[in-house]
């Protein structure tokens, strides 16, 4: 049986958390809820506290600061393999990825896969409420990370996932730097190396309705940049197994 902790970074989510968790929560009572909150200046933190008052589900780890998606979710991945959870859930506080889609994912990890993704570019998933220049931007940066990396994955820079943690404690985490938005691709590709099998369930994704999307250009270049040295990397370490020895 899955023993599942679903892992929700916060910063600055006061009007979305709540909503998010009782959406979780009805749609998979059995699950628990850990919020990581970065020492969010709107009162996040403090919410989460009195949530977790009135739920044992529900517990909160405070950082110190903002310290960034990627390091969140490493913290997340060590909690929920120190008490014993034998699967992991990312999943944005904003509402963006529906909870509803959740016991889906949930089956496909209790049949054994150890990665799934719920995907906006898989047939049958997509997006609402996104301009037009983002959709082409994700759905160019994945293609072009499934082509540079060699990863069939059809949405790698999805932040909605079920990670089993025995799949976690295969991985080198400690070596991995990546902590932005490109820290969802190199999970993928560490994943993929490691023999994990990966699926992907699609989901429609809703940009957020409260609060700021944390995404900038400058997040999205340096992906990008990551990415081409990594698939540059992989084909000079294929091509070099192919040589005489």
């Amino acid at each position: 049986m899955i023993k599942a902790l679903a892992l929700i970074p916060t910063y600055d989510e006061v009007e979305s958390l709540p909503v998010l968790v009782d959406r979780l929560l009805a749609a998979v009572p059995e699950l628990d809820v850990l919020i990581l909150d970065d020492a969010s200046p709107d009162g996040t933190g403090e919410l989460a506290d009195r949530m977790a008052a009135a739920d044992p589900r529900i517990t909160v780890r405070h950082r110190p600061g903002k310290l960034g998606l990627g390091a969140a979710y490493l913290d997340g991945f060590a909690l929920g393999i120190e008490r014993g959870y034998t699967h992991v859930i990312e999943i944005d506080a904003d509402g963006s990825h529906p909870p509803e889609r959740l016991r889906a994912m949930l089956e496909l990890a209790e049949a054994g896969d150890e990665l799934v993704i719920g995907s906006r570019w898989m047939p049958g998933g997509s997006v609402v409420d996104w301009p037009m220049r983002r959709e082409v931007l994700s759905r160019g940066a994945n293609l072009y990370a499934r082509l540079m990396l060699g990863v069939p994955a059809h949405d790698m820079t999805a932040g909605y996932r079920v990670y089993s943690t025995e799949l976690l404690q295969r991985l080198d985490l400690e070596s991995l730097e990546s902590r932005g938005y490109c820290f969802q691709i190199d999970m993928t590709v560490r994943s993929h190396d490691a023999g994990a099998s990966i699926s992907e369930v699609p989901i429609q994704f809703r940009d957020r309705e409260a609060g700021e999307s944390k995404m900038s250009g400058s997040i999205i270049g340096e992906a990008l940049t990551k990415v081409t040295g990594w698939g540059i990397g992989r084909r000079a370490a294929q091509l070099r197994a192919l040589l005489p020895r």
